[in-house]
Parts: structure tokens; sequence; C-alpha cells
């Protein structure tokens, strides 16, 4: 029996050509790829064009070499020239979206436990973040400075959000923690960031996992360790008594659906529907409109991103853009998963239209870019995605 001849040496390779041709914003529209035989560019044995859709220099780029552990949380800026993730290494990393993809800012020591979650401002170059020491801090994108440090709980903050839809010309942050309290905080330049003293405080009884401003500013969702998301108007929250306590707190109503922890929330952009992901592997969109044609307010149960046994608090994503998005406005939803894929659902339907590798670990915080196509993705594995998607799609 002859033994089959080795290989010649030298093995395809993948030789990208520029761009062929742009549309007017500078996002390339396609790309040629030549792939030789033998490492040589004169000698192509396919090629193909491939349609682009965004303004990055790849379908796909990679983030990585700024943390050390793992990514908890990343999100674009309001203008999508920048992007952020924070680490269970305790810092905050600041990159840019397009090409050369800077990693133009690392922060450090602005807690001595993790940072859980973060949000950019929406009227200043600061950014909020909240830490397993119990601290709420505002950090000055444009330095690289902490402005402001609250003990905000007693507990470890799992999660915060912002709104200027109050009606009352301040930015409000929210956020919740194990402690079981809610607590929302007002922002200013004249305190340093934010006030000393919360707003209000609500009262939830259980840890809290997940807090979401709705449309107007008038109610927050908190999604808790009773497997319910809770809704409360902070036009009937009660006052502190005379101990400086604050008394339970009913919900205006509560969304049930979940059979195990809802890990996150996050509001449609026309403010109709609320994402929540959970650690029964089920992402449930509840429908919150005042008049809601269901009974049980659950408008799609979305399968496919199975939650693991990490008890990671998984967080969401719809889209932002009318226009890159087959225009509706939050036409898609994404979760990551622990089985380091990333699931796109279109809504109306619940078919799911992507799910993405890349990853080498659970994939625990996804955001879409607010003005194009591009997925970001951050796991476990310290490193981030961005990935390029197709504009429209037709399912």
């Amino acid at each position: 029996m002859s033994k089959r001849p080795v290989s010649p040496p030298g093995g395809g390779a993948l030789i990208k050509r520029a761009k062929s041709s742009s549309d007017g914003s500078g996002a390339s529209t396609t790309r040629e790829i030549a792939i030789s035989s033998n490492n040589d560019p004169r000698n192509k044995s396919l090629m193909r064009s491939v349609q682009r859709t965004s303004g990055l220099d790849a379908p796909i780029v990679s983030l990585a070499g700024a943390h050390s552990g793992e990514i908890l949380s990343c999100r674009f800026s309001p203008s999508g020239l920048h992007l952020a993730a924070c680490s269970s290494d305790r810092s905050l990393s600041l990159w840019n979206t397009y090409s050369p993809n800077t990693n133009f800012g690392l922060i450090s020591s602005l807690a001595k436990a993790p940072l859980l979650d973060f949000q950019w401002s929406l009227f200043q170059p600061w950014i909020y973040t909240v830490s397993a020491d119990h601290l709420l801090s505002v950090v000055d994108t444009t330095t690289g400075e902490r402005v402001r440090k609250v003990r905000a709980h007693s507990g470890i903050i799992n999660s915060l959000d912002r709104t200027m839809a109050s009606g009352s010309g301040t930015e409000l942050i929210v956020t919740g923690s194990d402690d079981g309290t809610v607590k929302v905080w007002e922002s200013s330049t004249d305190d340093g960031g934010v006030g000393k003293h919360p707003v209000t405080t609500i009262d939830i009884g259980c840890p809290v996992t997940g807090v979401c401003w709705s449309k107007d500013g008038q109610n927050v969702y908190v999604a808790a360790l009773d497997n319910e998301i809770h809704v409360y108007d902070l036009r009937n929250t009660p006052t502190a008594t005379t101990n400086g306590s604050y008394p339970r707190t009913q919900p205006l109503l509560s969304l049930a659906g979940h059979t195990d922890t809802p890990t996150s929330l996050t509001l449609s952009p026309d403010g109709n529907f609320l994402l929540s992901p959970s650690m029964s592997s089920n992402v449930i969109i509840h429908d919150i409109r005042p008049f809601s044609p269901s009974p049980t307010r659950i408008h799609r149960v979305l399968r496919g991103a199975p939650a693991g046994f990490e008890n990671t608090l998984l967080r969401g994503a719809w889209t932002k853009d009318e226009e890159v998005h087959g225009g509706k406005v939050g036409q898609r939803v994404a979760v990551g998963g622990a089985d380091r894929m990333v699931c796109v659902w279109e809504v109306e339907s619940g078919k799911l239209i992507y799910k993405l590798p890349g990853h080498k670990g659970t994939v625990t915080s996804v955001d879409f870019h607010p003005k194009e196509p591009i997925l970001l993705t951050g796991s476990k594995d310290g490193t981030m995605l961005l990935g390029e998607l197709e504009a429209g799609i037709s399912v």
C-alpha cells in the first residue's frame, strides 16, 4: 500500500484587495477577496466580492489586550464613534469604533471590586459606573479622571440606567442592588457629577438584578430575584420615615413569565416593549404599552441563548436605527449565551436570524451601533468583537 504524498509547502492564503468603491458616507460597499494556492498574490484561484454595510475596516474586528479579566458590560457611545467596556479586573477601557480601533483609554483603580455595569451620559462626556464594592462613580472621558464617587448602596450594585426624559431638565440615574433597594440619583455639574444623597429610594424586598427607565422617565422597571419584573411610578413613591428608612413600595404592576431570575432589562427604542433574558435560558419580550392585547403582556418568548450554570447577568440589546435595520425601529434583538455564541432574533416573527460564533467564553454583553448595522459583543474571555451585519434581511 502506497502512502499519500505529502502536501506541498505553503498552504492557501487569504489576500484582501483594496476597497473597490464606497458610498457617500465613507463606508465601503464592496471588497474583493482573492485566495491564492501558494501564498503568491499573482496566482489566484478564487475571486469574489463581498457586500459591505458599515464603515468598519473589516467585517469582523477583534478588540483585545486591554483587560485581564472578564468583560461584564460593553456599550457604544451615543454618537457611535467610541465604545467602552468594564471588567472584573476593576478597569474601564475606551476604544475608537472605527479604524485604527485604538484603545485610547484604560482607567483603573475606579473601585476595589469588579465593575459590573456602566452607562454613557446623555449630556456630558461622562460615564457612570457601578461596582461590587457598593460604589457609584462618575468618570470624565476627556481626562480619564474620576469626577465623583458615592457609596450608593449597602450591597453589590448590579445595574444602572439613565434618562433625560423626566421633564426636570437634568439627567437621572437609577441603580439596583443586592441590598433590595432601587435608588434614583440626580446628575449635576455643580455637585461634581452626582449628588451625595438619592432623590428617592424604593424598597423592593429582594435583590435587584436589572433596572430600566421608561421612555417618558416617569416609571422604573425592576428585575428582581423573585422572577418578576416590577413597575414603579416615581410620582407615587413614599418619603423617608423619621428614622431614615423607606417603607415597602407597592409596584404599579408586575410582569410575570420567567421561571428563573431575569438578568437584565432593555427598553425598545419606541418604548413599547421590554427585553429581559433570564437564568432559565428564555428571553422574554414584554408588551408594556398602556393597553396590551395580551393579558399576560408577553409579546415573544425567544429561545437559543443558554444561560449556563454560572448565573451570569447576561445583557441584551435592541437595534436602535430605523434606516439601516430594514425600516423598523427595534426590528432585532440580541443576547449572548454560555455556548459562546450570540443570538440575533427578528422581533415580529420571533425567528433566529443569526447565531454568531467567535468568542472563547460566555458572551456577557451585546450592543448595537446607533447608526450602522454593527454588533458589539463582550465575553468572559476578556475580548470584544465588532461584527458587521446585513443591513436588511428578509425573514
